[in-house]
């Protein structure tokens, strides 16, 4: 009797599925699964739950997935919606379509280094609407993929094949931080006028080991770090650094600078660092001793053979200067001996200064 009132009174509970007759045992796993005790399901009818599955062979842990050195030729299928990092690199993959990353609005950052990627349809990172870190680089791409998410901050894209950057490819990227587009096969006039204006909060650039010959035009002048070392750059003109207010490091080593013009230390007030290394000027920049805030400069390994004792220090001991911490000449012409001690009156310890090494080739 009392089994009776028992099943009569579980018979009215309304479970999550539809009701179906079973034996005492079965009631007494699903008073289990509500707390009692371990659910355990039964095989008749027992169905997995839905929800993301990591794709085959990646692996998946808090939202980030990892499918790195895999062989893969395409985009997993599939992918967890709640993914915030996918890991694609040193992969197959050679085309990123559309529809790849469907689904994966709350992707945060994407890697695609090193694969075989030499084509990316006009939509394909549409979905991608947190996107904010995209890494492209050792890949086959021609151009920077089109139509790239507003929300991102940061772009490496060297070691590819890229030969053009338009004016149209950084439209409304306005939270753009770093591009890296280091050892492609660009040409200054490959990069349009004024294809990096417009990103108000772009601070790093980076365009080394390329076939440019100048400096490009309309930079922004948000700028705190440009760097276009082993280049084909001959000259420093002033109108080439105009606006750069902000810019604090300057890389131009390893280019064919024989001259830098007057003035043009003058566009970039808050330079700290200098770096015009293995290059082929004969003497000092001019401007560094009017500048207030340059602490480092690299000159080594040029045809530098006379430093004047104005050529890094102002000449009054009362002007606002900033004390240079590193001063490198060495690999240059210039007879040490015969430059006066007061050359150096500004730098903060003679131990910051490199002469000497010089041979000749």
């Amino acid at each position: 009797m009392k089994v009776t009132i028992i099943l009569l009174l579980l018979a009215q509970v309304s479970w999550a599925g539809p009701f179906q007759q079973r034996g005492l045992f079965d009631f007494m796993l699903e008073d289990e699964a509500s707390g009692i005790g371990p659910e355990l399901p039964d095989d008749r009818d027992y169905e997995p739950p839905l929800g993301p599955v990591c794709p085959f062979r990646c692996q998946c842990h808090l939202r980030v997935v990892q499918c790195s050195d895999l062989g893969l030729d395409k985009v997993p299928k599939d992918l967890p919606p709640d993914t915030t990092l996918l890991d694609l690199q040193n992969n197959k993959i050679t085309e990123i379509k559309d529809g790849d990353f469907k689904n994966l609005k709350n992707l945060h950052a994407l890697i695609l280094v090193n694969n075989k990627i030499s084509k990316i349809s006009p939509g394909a990172f549409t979905p991608l609407v947190k996107l904010e870190r995209l890494y492209l680089s050792k890949n086959q791409l021609k151009e920077l993929p089109e139509k790239m998410p507003k929300t991102l901050q940061e772009l490496r894209a060297h070691e590819n094949e890229i030969t053009k950057v338009r004016k149209t490819t950084f439209n409304g990227l306005n939270q753009m931080i770093v591009i890296e587009l280091g050892t492609n096969p660009l040409k200054s006039s490959g990069i349009e006028n004024g294809a990096f204006q417009g990103m108000k909060k772009l601070s790093y650039i980076r365009i080394a080991d390329t076939n440019i010959t100048s400096i490009p035009q309309g930079l922004p002048p948000s700028l705190t770090e440009l760097h276009l070392d082993g280049n084909k750059i001959s000259r420093v003109d002033a109108a080439s650094l105009k606006g750069l207010n902000n810019l604090a490091k300057l890389g131009l080593s390893f280019n064919s600078i024989s001259v830098v013009d007057n003035g043009s230390l003058a566009n970039t007030p808050h330079l700290r660092e200098l770096h015009l290394d293995n290059n082929k000027l004969t003497r000092v920049p001019g401007g560094l001793a009017e500048h207030k805030y340059i602490q480092v400069v690299y000159l080594h390994n040029n045809n530098i053979s006379v430093v004047g004792s104005s050529d890094f220090c102002p000449p009054g001991h009362n002007t606002k200067k900033a004390s240079y911490s590193g001063v490198s000449l060495f690999s240059n012409p210039v007879q040490y001996w015969e430059i006066q001690p007061s050359t150096f009156r500004c730098v903060y310890v003679r131990s910051a200064i490199q002469l000497g090494n010089y041979k000749k080739k």
